[in-house]
C-alpha cells in the first residue's frame, strides 16, 4: 500500500472510504448502553465532521444528545469509534440529499410518513485501529497526533478527521 506521508487530507479520505464501503455502524446514546443497535449511516464527502442518519420517531435516538459510534470496515482493515451529539436534522435539502430506495423501504408512508425522524451527528474525537501500521505512523505525524505505546498496537487516537 502506498503511504501519503504529509499529506493529511489524503489520509482523512482513506479514513472516510473505509466508513463509506462499510453500510453499517452501531450507534448508542451514551447514557443508555441498551440502545446501541446498527444504523445505516448517510456520508457527504464534502462533510467530514457530520454523519446522518434516518430513524423512526419512536427511537430512543429521538431523546438526541451525547452518541458514540463503533464500525468495522469491510476485510477488517480499519475498526473506529467516533463520539459526538445527535441533533435533529431540519434540512430539506440534506433530507433530500440522502433520501434513497434504501432508506424507502423502511417507511410505509415514503418520504412523507409522519413517523421519520432525520438527525445529525456531530462529530468529536474519534479512535481508529487498522492493521496498516506504517500508514497510522504517517497519520499521526501528519496530523499532528502524539504517539502513545497503542500505536505499536495498530492504534491511533484522534481529534482531527
Amino acid at each position: 500500500m502506498k503511504h501519503a506521508e504529509g499529506n493529511p487530507d489524503e489520509l482523512k479520505t482513506k479514513f472516510w472510504k473505509a466508513l463509506a464501503d462499510s453500510p453499517f455502524l452501531f450507534l448508542q446514546l451514551d447514557n443508555d448502553s441498551s440502545s446501541a443497535v446498527p444504523m445505516s449511516p448517510q456520508l457527504d464527502k464534502d462533510a467530514n465532521s457530520s454523519i446522518w442518519f434516518f430513524t423512526h420517531t419512536k427511537s430512543d435516538f429521538c431523546k438526541l444528545g451525547p452518541v458514540t459510534a463503533t464500525f468495522a470496515g469491510k476485510g477488517h482493515e480499519m475498526f473506529a469509534r467516533f463520539n459526538g451529539n445527535l441533533i435533529k436534522e431540519t434540512s430539506q435539502e440534506r433530507f433530500d440529499q440522502f433520501w434513497n430506495n434504501f432508506v424507502e423501504a423502511w417507511y410505509d408512508g415514503g418520504k412523507n410518513d409522519p413517523d421519520i425522524f432525520f438527525m445529525r451527528m456531530d462529530l468529536g474525537d474519534a479512535e481508529i485501529w487498522s492493521g496498516d501500521l506504517g500508514l497510522l505512523n504517517t497519520a499521526k505525524m501528519a496530523l499532528g497526533m502524539s504517539v502513545h505505546e497503542e500505536a505499536e498496537e495498530k492504534h491511533v487516537k484522534s481529534a482531527d478527521l
